[in-house]
């Protein structure tokens, strides 16, 4: 396996001491309510004054921002999950392109550490054991293409349950 260390927590994104955390943003990229509003209040009035610049964001695609009032963070990777049920069968691919994405934008922004929400799991009603099992294989493979890119890709749940999840599917993913 690569040297990228894979952990899973639960906690607060916006105080994860990462190169870059992803939002799981809308499309308008202007904000919005779970780790996307959590976010925006972390990083204050000139992230949305950036992400204005950015002519919004399609489902699967990323677009980074600066952090500004988050100190820790050098970059912001903004993604939109897909509302599950309303893309004709391309949930899973649209979620795992989410990741794939960040990813790549990331390590090209010469990001070693990264920290994911569990994107599309809240409002747009991704079941959190399938969302956990796309995230990590997305995350792993993208690590075994490019195993140098990283030092650490977190993920960063909200509940224990959902810490659960993760690390229930990261136990059959990665220590098979």
């Amino acid at each position: 396996m690569p040297h990228t260390a894979i952990s899973i927590v639960r906690g607060d994104i916006t105080q994860r001491a990462v190169d870059a955390i992803v939002n799981a943003a809308n499309s308008s990229l202007l904000g919005g309510g779970g780790v996307d509003g959590a976010i925006h209040r972390a990083a204050g009035p000139n992230l949305l004054a950036e992400c204005r610049t950015l002519g919004g964001c399609r489902t699967g695609e990323a677009k980074a921002t600066r952090a500004y009032n988050i100190r820790q963070v050098k970059h912001i990777i903004h993604t939109v999950g897909p509302v599950y049920g309303m893309n004709g069968g391309r949930d899973a691919e649209l979620l795992a392109a989410c990741y794939a994405n960040s990813l790549q934008l990331a390590a090209d922004l010469g990001c070693r550490s990264i920290a994911f929400p569990s994107i599309s799991t809240g409002a747009y009603g991704y079941p959190i054991a399938e969302a956990s099992r796309i995230a990590l294989t997305a995350i792993r493979d993208s690590i075994t293409a490019n195993p140098e890119a990283f030092d650490l890709i977190e993920v960063v749940t909200f509940s224990a349950s959902d810490e659960r999840v993760y690390q229930q599917t990261y136990s059959e993913l990665f220590k098979a």
